[in-house]
């Protein structure tokens, strides 16, 4: 019993020792660890930088630069108007008596055909007036006549010889002069009345169209009073608008293709380009064409017919041709700049000569050489020298916003 009392109390103390130290580790790696934790919580977080990588150069369309003798396609519009058109008046007094049987808007009179007629009953007796005054007045020549010859004896059988002055008193020559003046008045009256009497049928001075009745019959007219508007049908004008550089490709006589919304599809009409007017027009300060169009109203031949006032779309073929370069428009920067690609695929700025620049397409006749290739598309802010890739058929295509 004695024995084993000292036993433990030999142990006692040692495991005592062994429990403070492992209370002392347990409280150690505890601290450490809280001082691990605090320090890495307290550090601002580290994000390894690496250099951005190496933008690529931009993707551009590009056309290869040929030659070939050409001309521009010209296109304007025009609006047709008459080439001859008249009011056709009464020359002479009187009722409008009736018009003539086809003589109604919209058809077609000859040259010389009656039109209109005015009561001729007045005209009538003033002709038969004037041919009685005309008979008066050769009846008092002819009575002249025998007292000049009857004077003229007497003269001679005087036996003397007078000054100029009164020889031709003697021998009644004023009077004659008088008598033959007469006549020839009362002859241009009679003429003048005959004129009337002809004049009292109204006749078409041309091929006409019937635009308009401007009276109707039982009118009574005055000399100088409308009648009817008439429309020349053997050609109309097409007065064509188009700015002032594209005139040097035009040669007066070259043909013109006439086009219409209104008209059916695929159908069009030929006319020649008459002449450049020397005017501006007055909206855009354009030049000003004319283009004759035979047979318009397509009377005699097949097409649509023309119309007063209608707007046309006009299609000129220059005769004049040069060796010019052909580009899209979108290639062309202001100031008539272009964008090249030389050998390193570098942009190179480069000043053209325009020969013609239209909508869609632009010639250019100076600043470009066979072979070199000219940017289209994909250039937002370009930079002379800027590296660039030419877009292969199997890239992606230019987007809307890569457009120059």
């Amino acid at each position: 019993m004695t024995s084993t009392r000292s036993f433990s109390s030999f142990h006692s103390p040692y495991q005592q020792g062994r429990i403070r130290l492992g209370a002392v580790m347990a409280l150690l790696i505890l601290a450490g660890t809280f001082t691990v934790a605090w320090w890495i919580m307290s550090q601002p977080p580290r994000i390894e930088r690496t250099p951005p990588p190496e933008p690529l150069p931009a993707m551009v369309d590009v056309v290869t630069v040929t030659a070939s003798t050409q001309a521009p396609e010209l296109h304007g519009f025009g609006r047709i108007e008459a080439e001859q058109e008249a009011m056709l008046a009464s020359r002479v007094a009187g009722q409008l008596e009736r018009f003539a049987r086809n003589v109604i808007p919209g058809q077609v009179v000859e040259q010389q055909a009656p039109v209109a007629y005015i009561d001729q009953a007045d005209l009538n007796l003033a002709l038969e007036d004037a041919e009685a005054a005309l008979s008066i007045a050769q009846a008092q020549l002819a009575l002249e006549q025998a007292e000049q010859q009857r004077a003229r004896s007497e003269y001679e059988s005087f036996g003397r010889q007078l000054s100029a002055e009164r020889r031709a008193l003697v021998l009644r020559e004023p009077q004659l002069r008088q008598a033959q003046s007469e006549v020839t008045q009362a002859r241009v009256a009679r003429d003048q009345a005959a004129l009337n009497v002809e004049r009292a049928t109204l006749t078409a001075p041309w091929r006409a169209m019937v635009q308009e009745r401007l009276v109707g019959a039982g009118s009574l007219l005055s000399q100088g009073t409308e009648v009817l508007h008439l429309v020349g049908v053997e050609q109309f004008w097409v007065r064509a608008s188009l700015p002032g550089e594209w005139i040097e490709w035009l040669d007066t006589g070259s043909n013109v293709t006439l086009t219409s919304r209104g008209w059916p599809v695929d159908a069009t009409r030929q006319g020649t380009l008459v002449s450049v007017l020397p005017s501006l027009e007055e909206n855009g300060l354009q030049a000003q064409l004319l283009i004759a169009v035979d047979d318009p109203l397509a009377l005699a031949t097949d097409g649509p017919a023309l119309r007063l006032g209608d707007v046309l779309r006009v299609s000129f073929q220059p005769s004049i041709q040069g060796q010019l370069i052909t580009l899209p428009s979108a290639a062309l920067r202001p100031g008539d700049i272009v964008w090249q690609v030389d050998e390193d695929n570098r942009l190179r700025r480069t000043p053209v000569t325009l020969a013609y620049r239209g909508e869609d397409s632009a010639l250019i006749s100076e600043g470009l050489d066979i072979g070199q290739r000219v940017v289209t598309a994909g250039l937002a802010q370009p930079q002379e020298g800027q590296q660039v890739r030419i877009r292969q058929a199997d890239d992606t295509p230019v987007g809307q916003g890569d457009t120059p």
